[in-house]
């Protein structure tokens, strides 16, 4: 026991704290009462993962006009597409898993509101064997590579 120095005073402190312990009220208040410098500023727009910037197609879109806007698919392939949908007794939501699309994408070509997109209007044509690009919209899709 010769080795104890009664002198000699140890303190045990507590862990210091974390961020998220520090900005509490408690916290802040606590400090404001000691004296402590306290910073409250506030970041902008900390922790959003968000584009403040309009790219150019949405810009476009913004500015449409009549002389400047995008093409729709027409009415003529949307009544086609839903024709050929219906005579072969199948929904909306059926066509748009055949194709690997949303079922929305299909609604929207239907009712004319879809911005032609080749991929889709070739999946389409082949799931129901219809023209839905060029003249003759509507006519059965002829067979390629046949024999000769």
């Amino acid at each position: 026991m010769a080795e104890s120095d009664w002198d000699t005073v140890t303190f045990l402190r507590k862990k210091p704290m974390n961020a998220a312990a520090a900005r509490s009220t408690k916290a802040v208040t606590s400090a404001q009462r000691k004296g402590e410098g306290v910073d409250t500023t506030k970041k902008f727009s900390a922790a959003t993962n968000k584009q403040k910037t309009a790219s150019k197609d949405t810009a476009k879109l913004d500015r449409e006009t009549e002389e400047l806007h995008h093409e729709k698919v027409s009415m003529d392939v949307g009544r086609v597409i839903m024709r050929v949908r219906s005579e072969m007794k199948m929904t909306q939501k059926e066509l748009a898993t055949k194709i690997n699309e949303k079922p929305q994408i299909v609604n929207d070509y239907e009712a004319g509101r879809a911005i032609p997109n080749q991929q889709i209007m070739g999946k389409l044509e082949r799931v129901l064997g219809v023209k839905l690009r060029g003249k003759d919209i509507g006519q059965p899709l002829a067979a390629k590579g046949g024999k000769k």
